[in-house]
């Protein structure tokens, strides 16, 4: 497998009540294109700031994250721009669909913010509602929708672009556990079988033993696990 990402010397503070709080210190990974990594960590360890980094919605103090080879850290705001719409898919916690519009509308969103033609982002949205399972749903706005149907919406809106790389940040956190299951087992159908890399952030030890590895994030850097459910217990 070919490497799709590679993370070096990550470094990353905030200010707060003044004071410089480190969250990323040195923090190094590769990710190969088809290959799914879980990443856990106690409450505030720094793990949404990690994907956030990786994701282009935040930039890093110092350190390189290379897409493709390219430093994704170093490009213009409107390159960064296309880079996320085009490149990676975000799934988080809370849905963060757009109330005012249907379930097809919140999917063809990011095609039509990549001035992909309305017929073929429709369609393209339309079937992958299907693939999740909510193709008779595709009228009904996010208040008429479970939570487990909302954050499948989601899910196929992150796709709809084709994205390389699927970011997921405790997706299944706002779900109860068999909902949560249904959710993981359509990520790893519409990711990892299909080719896609994925990056998870779960405290939820029996997710992360689905991934081909499993990293802690302590102390600013990451630390490789060993696949088994006692080893991921403290997420």
């Amino acid at each position: 497998m070919s490497e799709l990402l590679r993370v070096e010397n990550l470094w990353k503070s905030y200010r707060e009540a003044g004071r410089e709080l480190r969250v990323l210190g040195g923090l190094a990974l590769s990710l190969a294109d088809g290959e799914a990594v879980a990443i856990v960590g106690m409450s505030g360890a720094g793990k949404s700031t990690f994907l956030h980094l990786v994701g282009g919605l935040d930039r890093p103090d110092k350190g390189a994250i290379l897409f493709r080879g390219e430093d994704i850290a170093r490009l213009s705001k409107a390159e960064m721009n296309r880079f996320r719409n085009r490149s990676v898919g975000f799934v988080f916690q809370f849905h963060h669909l757009l109330p005012e519009f249907s379930a097809l509308e919140n999917v063809m969103m990011p095609a039509l913010a990549a001035r992909e033609r309305p017929a073929a982002a429709r369609d393209r949205a339309r079937r992958l509602l299907d693939e999740v399972g909510l193709a008779e749903r595709e009228t009904h706005r996010p208040a008429k929708l479970s939570g487990g149907e909302q954050q499948r919406v989601a899910l196929a809106r992150a796709l709809v672009n084709n994205p390389a790389l699927l970011l997921a940040d405790e997706p299944t956190g706002n779900l109860d556990l068999q909902t949560g299951e249904k959710v993981i087992d359509l990520l790893w159908e519409e990711t990892v079988r299909r080719g896609r890399s994925l990056m998870i952030v779960t405290h939820e030890p029996l997710i992360a033993r689905r991934a081909d590895r499993i990293y802690r994030l302590t102390g600013g850097r990451l630390e490789p696990l060993e696949k088994n459910p006692a080893s991921a217990a403290g997420a």
